[in-house]
């Protein structure tokens, strides 16, 4: 009588599992049955995974809720938006004298009177503090970033005023001189105010503790401000989602392609200016127009048609 090693899973400390033999009178009902146990099973022990345990199947997923709108100090801006969309970013363009400047204000006036910190991003170094007190700005509670020039671009700049001393326009300089004083005033010259705003929008945008920040890019060249890679816009966007932070951006055209919630795109319609002479006019209000571009905040199911374009009237601070 020979023997033989008879291997088990009891002999790994495993219990015996037995399948029941298959009903003769239906065994297609009885092979049906294992797999939908089995999946449940899978199920059962997925779920009581702690990692696995939070992920939604699609089915489930519940439709993402429309952001919180906050007034912009505008009424008739309100009424043609909603407000401005926090967790969300915003541009707003227009060319120059179109109004910018005087949206960004109130913009800032009512964020910092509602209590909120703020931060302004300037590019170009053309924000004035008196004329942001005066439009209602609260400056203690208003973070100013000036973005400035680095010491290299004063060689362009040395460049330009030896052109000019020499008699010689840009077409008529040397071919060495011509191109470094062009590339002073093309994109050489904005690429480091670029970098810090795209450095200092990071920091910002990762504290979590502004309720508005506010980047204005509106001086900077359009063929410039379209070199910042479309990659920076879509980290703004993730980094603002779901935070009280609204991201608001003042530039000439649209740059931030389909990372932006809201385009507005801002005109000067007319101007009215006071006490007018022979040789000066000074300017007391003028009217401005605002048009919705592009708004991706209204659910499609919900779209109805709106009204797309609304004006109201800037006044200077000595025609209040």
């Amino acid at each position: 009588m020979s023997a033989s090693t008879v291997f088990s899973s009891a002999a790994t400390s495993r219990p015996f599992i037995f399948s029941l033999p298959l009903s003769p009178n239906c065994p297609e009902k009885s092979a049906a049955k294992k797999p939908a146990t089995r999946a449940d099973q899978i199920l059962a022990s997925a779920n009581a995974a702690p990692r696995l345990a939070r992920v939604v199947p699609a089915s489930r997923l519940d439709i993402r809720p429309s952001p919180e709108m906050v007034s912009s100090g505008i009424p008739q801006l309100d009424s043609l938006t909603g407000g401005l969309a926090r967790g969300c970013l915003t541009e707003i363009c227009g060319s120059a004298s179109s109004g910018r400047t005087s949206i960004l204000l109130r913009v800032l006036a009512q964020a910092t009177q509602r209590g909120e910190v703020c931060a302004l991003i300037d590019a170009s170094d053309a924000f004035h503090p008196a004329s942001a007190a005066a439009a209602g700005v609260e400056m203690s509670r208003l973070l100013w970033v000036r973005c400035e020039e680095k010491y290299q671009s004063r060689k362009h700049l040395s460049a330009a005023r030896l052109g000019r001393s020499a008699g010689d326009s840009y077409q008529g300089m040397p071919s060495g001189i011509s191109q470094r004083a062009k590339k002073g005033f093309g994109f050489s010259r904005w690429k480091s105010q670029l970098e810090q705003v795209l450095k200092v929008s990071d920091l910002l945008l990762q504290s979590n503790g502004f309720g508005m920040i506010a980047l204005d890019l509106s001086d900077v060249p359009v063929e410039s401000a379209r070199r910042i890679p479309l990659a920076s816009w879509f980290r703004f966007r993730r980094a603002v989602e779901y935070t009280p932070t609204a991201l608001l951006v003042m530039e000439q055209q649209p740059i931030a392609g389909s990372c932006s919630s809201l385009v507005l795109k801002v005109s000067a319609v007319r101007a009215e200016p006071t006490n007018p002479t022979a040789h000066s006019k000074l300017l007391d209000q003028f009217e401005i127009s605002a048009q919705v571009l592009c708004s991706r905040l209204e659910k499609q199911s919900e779209r109805k048609p709106m009204q797309t374009t609304t004006s109201f009237k800037s006044w200077a601070a000595w025609g209040v």
